[in-house]
């Protein structure tokens, strides 16, 4: 038993943060969030023996968050928040500029359809590869390859058209 639980901390310990952010990106809502971890970090618990290769430990907690996530709308319906409106806490002190490219970014990914920001958000946030996002989604490699390009996409061309904007603002 100590020796499943010493796996289990170390486990907790080193994908907490990665899983909390992972989870506030889907619902918006800290404390939600805060209860799929913890939801995820018990479901982890009960089939720890289960996980072989502990280098799989992040893609197979995602994918447990991913479920319980999903089971909260088959329990019930939540009153959804505008990521708009939901003010993402800052822990470190950000220049002005750098808060207002953060506030760009986050923006613009919000408004990704899911299938390009889901894919994008586990790269990003998850620092997952191609090969661990198509596994944790249930996609072709090649399928999440593309999305990934399409998502990056998108978000160049809507720096270009702000970009722009601003040159025929300011000219």
């Amino acid at each position: 038993m100590a020796i499943k639980q010493q796996r289990y901390e170390t486990l907790v310990y080193a994908v907490h943060g990665d899983l909390f952010r992972y989870a506030f990106w889907l619902c918006h809502d800290r404390q939600v969030a805060e209860d799929l971890v913890q939801e995820t970090f018990l479901r982890a618990w009960k089939s720890l023996d289960s996980l072989k290769d502990d280098k799989a430990a992040k893609a197979w907690l995602i994918t447990i968050l991913r479920r319980e996530n999903a089971r909260r709308f088959e329990r019930k319906q939540f009153n959804l928040v505008d990521l708009d409106t939901v003010p993402v806490p800052d822990q470190q002190s950000l220049g002005l500029e750098q808060a207002m490219e953060n506030e760009w970014l986050r923006r613009h990914m919000s408004e990704l359809a899911e299938e390009y920001r889901e894919p994008l958000l586990l790269q990003v946030l998850g620092g997952f590869s191609g090969e661990e996002i198509a596994e944790i989604l249930d996609l072709n490699k090649n399928t999440v390859m593309t999305r990934l390009f399409r998502a990056r996409n998108k978000l160049k061309d809507a720096l270009d058209k702000d970009t722009q904007t601003r040159g025929q603002h300011n000219g």
